[in-house]
């Protein structure tokens, strides 16, 4: 990578982190330090391409779903580590919004990762069901099946969404 290219790359990376921290963190269900991995594993590789990308955002989204995508398919394949005690969790701000991000954070994590990203790629990204399909590798039906699945689930395990009564954008908001 040249000197432009890297600059480029930094300008990027420094303008567009904190919305693809919110992408990342959406997709991994609320947890932090997945989101901060797979945006980090999704820009190194994204480096070593930069010179061949015409449009970075939508190329370093697709490519978060799809990294997303894979390590929930390889989860079965993954062990985990058992600690006795649990590790300290960075504290975030505590905004006027926190109660509502709490809520979408728990209300998330009690969906499965596949159920999650159809969601996130659905209303939160706004895409359309055909590419949330092609993103996913799956039919347009399962799309459809999934979000109508996912939309009913979190109605019935997280029924303090229903007093969530805010517009849209203060709902992206809390999630950041």
């Amino acid at each position: 990578m040249d000197v432009a290219e890297e600059r480029r790359f930094r300008e990027f990376v420094s303008a567009r982190s904190p919305a693809l921290m919110r992408l990342g963190f959406l997709l991994t269900g609320g947890d932090q330090h997945a989101a901060e991995d797979l945006l980090q594993t999704v820009l190194a590789r994204a480096a070593a391409r930069w010179s061949r990308i015409d449009d970075p955002e939508p190329y370093v989204r697709r490519a978060m779903y799809r990294q997303q995508v894979s390590w929930w398919r390889g989860a079965s394949r993954r062990r985990e580590t058992v600690v006795a005690d649990p590790p300290e969790r960075a504290g975030r701000d505590d905004t006027h919004l926190a109660d509502t991000k709490l809520i979408l954070r728990r209300a998330l994590a009690r969906l499965t990762a596949r159920q999650r990203a159809v969601l996130v790629l659905r209303y939160f990204e706004d895409l359309p069901e055909a590419e949330v399909a092609q993103i996913m590798g799956c039919s347009v039906g399962t799309v459809r099946s999934t979000a109508h699945r996912s939309i009913a689930r979190l109605r019935s395990v997280s029924p303090e969404l229903a007093d969530l009564r805010t517009p849209s954008r203060s709902l992206e908001e809390a999630i950041s």
